[in-house]
């Protein structure tokens, strides 16, 4: 075989087995939908973080009143809920695709969004997601939990090559394709750095 022909065979060779062949393709997300996602995981990351930083023992047991969640307890649950999100995700994307219930989807990425953010429709959580209900022993714990996953999902969503579009869960308030539910996972995030600092902005807090 000649030179140049045996190097381009090894180099497709590379390319499969080093899983080059499934770097991102513009037919399973498109660049703003995918860069989109990756920031929001970023950002709502971020604001969670800095929601937190510093904060003592006092600050973060703190509660407005008994049946209201401590700071620690937001982060609780929401590092519970990204673990449990995510694997409702990575089920889903082991069956195959089915392209045919897009016919069923009547939610839109924004409405996603929005509705999960939006504070002023409260809703109970399931028990497993209850902060007591977590196996979690301290907030260092949650949130060196929350931050691997995090990462790893962003990770994800920036390289997958997989059909998220085809691919769907189906949640209690309607049918989401899996790169919504990838939103929602932020959107979540959003909405209890939101509720955690309701907490940091009652008039009993600690200083």
């Amino acid at each position: 075989m000649p030179r140049r022909k045996t190097y381009n065979y090894l180099l497709l060779l590379f390319i499969v087995f080093s899983g080059l062949a499934g770097t991102p393709t513009s037919d399973v997300l498109s660049k703003k939908e995918r860069k989109f996602a990756a920031d929001y995981l970023k950002n709502t990351r971020a604001d969670l973080q800095d929601a937190v930083k510093g904060l003592n023992a006092a600050q973060l047991t703190y509660k407005m009143s008994a049946d209201k969640w401590s700071v620690q307890e937001c982060v609780y649950h929401i590092a519970i809920s990204e673990k449990n999100l995510w694997a409702m995700l990575e089920s889903s994307m082991k069956g195959p695709a089915t392209p045919e219930k897009k016919k069923d989807l009547t939610i839109t990425d924004e409405q996603v969004i929005t509705m999960i953010e939006d504070r002023t429709n409260k809703r109970k959580t399931s028990g497993p997601l209850e902060p007591e209900n977590t196996a979690y022993k301290s907030f260092d714990e949650a949130m060196n939990d929350f931050k691997n996953a995090r990462t790893a999902h962003i990770k994800y969503i920036k390289a997958t090559s997989e059909d998220l579009r085809n691919h769907f869960v189906q949640m209690s308030f309607g049918l989401l394709d899996c790169y919504q539910l990838c939103l929602m996972i932020s959107a979540h995030t959003s909405r209890h750095t939101q509720q955690l600092k309701e907490v940091k902005a009652a008039a009993g807090y600690p200083d």
